[in-house]
């Protein structure tokens, strides 16, 4: 019987592995055992990194849109909540787009979402009397 040698397979998946971490830092890219190891690691982080990326891409925007909606008087949250009750269905990364690029086409949401939003006037609150009273019977029990 022959014996089965593995040099080809061997050699094969050791390039491949060294391929794949070519511009690595010393010897990271050229010996086998720490080429493997750092590629692993690597792979790690890259798994890892693409969900932080989505993150910080969303803060981003959120940030971008808060920043352009108190200049035009509205709070951000207020503003998503008047999106919302308009039933205007527009992302994060638009509103954000609009924002840096189009301040009219932003301005014309800021005033659907004012719209939107009911207004609580004297008629829908309690009377300040009312609430004194609710808290003092909350007190007493």
């Amino acid at each position: 019987m022959v014996r089965v040698r593995h040099s080809v397979s061997t050699r094969r998946r050791k390039r491949r592995i060294l391929k794949k971490t070519k511009g690595q830092f010393g010897q990271r890219h050229s010996r086998y055992r720490q080429a493997k190891r750092s590629l692993i690691k690597g792979m790690v982080y890259a798994y890892r990194d693409r969900k932080v990326n989505k993150r910080q891409y969303r803060s981003l925007w959120i940030i971008r849109i808060n920043a352009a909606c108190r200049e035009l008087g509205i709070p951000y949250s207020r503003f998503i909540k008047g999106l919302t009750d308009a039933n205007v269905s527009i992302n994060r990364k638009m509103l954000a787009h609009l924002a840096v690029t189009a301040p009219e086409t932003f301005q014309e949401l800021v005033n659907q979402a004012r719209n939107a939003t009911p207004k609580k006037t004297a008629a829908t609150r309690k009377p300040a009397r009312a609430r004194a009273g609710a808290k003092a019977s909350a007190r007493t029990k």
